[in-house]
């Protein structure tokens, strides 16, 4: 599992970097400010969050088994969250979907969950 989130953290991290560029250098001059500000949102979420589940790989790697388990659905509440909440915001920003901005908010709560896990990560740490 360790191998694995850590490879979805550089995924992410390196594609938010990407996403970061393309939004700065490609989509500016043709998309509108609302799409583009929307657009960075996602991105800027996207690298906050690959940052976070790379501490969770960090932690995991020196936890004991009592602390594993709230690490690992920490690491899967970012991984979800990211999806869902940068994913529909790239979504809503490219199409002008509406709906897909109601995604948005179930993957904010699965990054909240994901630092609700950390705290009781934090509280089980020996």
């Amino acid at each position: 599992m360790i191998r694995v989130m850590m490879a979805i953290a550089a995924l992410f991290g390196g594609l938010s970097v990407a996403a970061g560029a393309f939004a700065t250098h490609a989509l500016k001059a043709r998309w509108s400010e609302g799409a583009l500000t929307t657009f960075e949102t996602g991105a800027r979420y996207q690298m906050y969050h690959a940052l976070a589940l790379l501490l969770v790989v960090v932690l995991l790697s020196r936890a004991e088994v009592a602390t594993q388990m709230p690490l690992k659905l920490a690491g899967i509440a970012f991984i979800v969250g990211t999806v869902l909440f940068s994913g529909s915001l790239y979504l809503l920003s490219a199409t002008g979907i509406k709906w897909l901005g109601a995604i948005a908010p179930i993957g904010g709560a699965a990054f909240l969950v994901g630092w609700a896990c950390l705290l009781v990560a934090a509280w089980s740490w020996q």
